[in-house]
């Protein structure tokens, strides 16, 4: 089979210079319509051409880009779409039905029939929903390609996962091109995307990390390769048949691929492959252990998160020398770890991770200032992390300070307790918070998922957990369920399974 390059998706392909003409007009659409500069446009858009169209053409213009995660429930979607005061609205067909009891009288939208491979990988219905909406390709027509681009350059607003309340916009101030161009190489060191690579999206470009790394990609490497929706079967023989070299992937990807039996993995050619970044959630170690002894030390990772950019960068061998560890500050990078008064802790004693990237762009939340206010400490932020550097310099994350739980006057870390659960063979998946407690305050209840051929009574967990852990550590309850909710980028949703415990009370902590 004949490799093109530009971006392929299914059996459809668009070459790069087609993006940008695409991206330009549509640039002039934006004008015409009088959409100013520091305006936002929103994207209901899963994985597909527009999706780099419309960005590029909000950059050029100086327009914010809004991604929003179409998982989301309609009045989510309205929240999002009504906060980012969007202008316009671009949606595939099928998502329309997300938005429509939602949808501000001025917004303007333009539509784009969803493609085959995707109507195919979400089993969609093909009944088309947006004839009442002028189509995406045809506005284009009606415009020549921008010619005079905005000075500077505008960050896509991403909003935030919601997982423990409303998502906010991350609202950047607008870089000058050289702080940009600085940026965009840091981006490209980060994923491993150069002229000549092959890149994969696997993961949906509404998430910061993946959209920073197919916004990448799809300008620079010689072809970006999308997936519908992850498959790790798909996966694998799309690495061999495209001759893919790189990717960005997150640890349920991993473990996902890994339930695959061995002689099922080997039956592809991954040898291209040779560069893998994860990051988003935390990896449990055994997961990141067979998935470097399976296809070596390609396994990278960045700790980091919307507000902040990329904080630490790690190594497989780093990793294997250092279980655990999320790596060592990368080029630019300020981290400390600091008290709650603000005080910096000593060297390999856990508090709050704060830090900054000298080449990324201040940002406020969009409309809450006071909520920026608040995570800042001098001209350092937290993403809301608690962990530690070590005497090497090497950063482990302990846990959320969200979902630190005070027993009894006695801080406890549910990641620590998670990671001692999902070392059990009969255990798939977990997740542990504090629920209310008159005495206490609160107490531990941990929710596990277990693997379909295992069968462990509560007195089972709770018996193997005091043989590791103290005992005021240890769960009072354990929930049996089917399965976590969780966010495409593998992020527990804890805050559905804990917010039928605090309902009716006066506190939730």
């Amino acid at each position: 089979m004949k490799l093109l390059n530009g971006i392929i998706s299914g059996d459809r392909h668009r070459s790069q210079e087609d993006i940008q003409r695409n991206a330009l007009q549509a640039a002039s659409g934006l004008v015409d319509m009088d959409i100013q500069p520091g305006d936002a446009i929103a994207l209901l858009l899963r994985n597909d051409f527009v999706f780099f169209e419309a960005t590029f053409a909000a950059q050029a213009a100086g327009i914010y880009a809004v991604p929003i995660n179409w998982h989301l429930t309609e009045l989510e979607i309205g929240h999002i779409l009504r906060d980012s005061e969007a202008r316009v609205l671009v949606v595939h067909t099928d998502l329309l039905i997300k938005v429509k009891g939602q949808i501000p009288g001025s917004l303007r939208i333009l539509v784009v029939p969803t493609p085959p491979e995707i109507i195919n990988a979400y089993g969609l219905s093909s009944i088309y929903q947006g004839a009442n909406y002028q189509e995406w390709e045809a506005w284009l027509q009606e415009f020549e390609p921008l010619q005079e681009l905005q000075a500077g350059v505008t960050e896509t607003m991403m909003y935030t996962s919601g997982t423990t309340g409303l998502p906010k916009g991350v609202r950047r101030v607008v870089q000058t091109n050289d702080a940009a161009r600085r940026l965009a190489f840091m981006r490209d060191e980060i994923y491993g995307v150069k002229p000549g690579v092959r890149a994969l999206m696997t993961g949906p470009l509404y998430h910061a990390a993946p959209n920073s790394f197919g916004l990448r990609a799809a300008k620079i490497a010689d072809a970006l390769v999308l997936m519908p929706k992850f498959d790790s079967e798909i996966w694998m023989k799309l690495i061999e048949e495209q001759q893919i070299t790189t990717t960005f992937m997150v640890p349920t990807m991993f473990a996902r691929l890994l339930k695959l039996p061995e002689e099922r993995r080997n039956a592809f050619d991954l040898s291209s492959l040779d560069y893998i970044m994860h990051a988003a959630a935390p990896c449990p170690s055994d997961i990141k252990r067979r998935m470097i002894g399976w296809l070596g030390p390609i396994v990278n990772e960045f700790y980091g998160g919307t507000e902040g950019g990329y904080w630490t960068v790690c190594s497989s061998q780093d990793w294997l020398e250092n279980p655990g560890t999320v790596g060592r500050p990368a080029a630019g990078v300020t981290l400390k770890v600091l008290t709650a008064a603000g005080e910096e802790v000593p060297v390999g004693q856990a508090g709050v991770l704060y830090g900054k990237l000298d080449c990324f762009p201040d940002f406020t939340y969009h409309k809450r200032r006071a909520d920026r206010d608040e995570i800042g400490h001098g001209n350092l932020i937290t993403i809301g992390d608690i962990g530690y550097i070590n005497k090497d310099g090497f950063v482990f994350i302990c846990d959320r300070v969200k979902d630190m739980v005070v027993s009894g006057g006695a801080n406890i870390y549910p990641a620590e307790i998670e990671a001692e659960l999902s070392n059990m063979a009969e255990i798939n998946d977990c997740a542990v918070f504090g629920i209310p407690d008159d005495e206490f305050g609160e107490q531990l209840i941990a929710v596990v998922q277990l693997q379909p051929e295992y069968e462990i009574s509560e007195t089972g967990i709770i018996a193997y957990l005091r043989s590791r852990l103290a005992g005021f550590k240890v769960p009072r309850i354990i929930k049996f369920c089917h399965s976590l909710p969780r966010s495409d980028d593998g992020k527990i949703y804890k805050r559905r399974l804990r917010d039928p415990y605090w309902k009716g009370r006066e506190r939730s902590v």
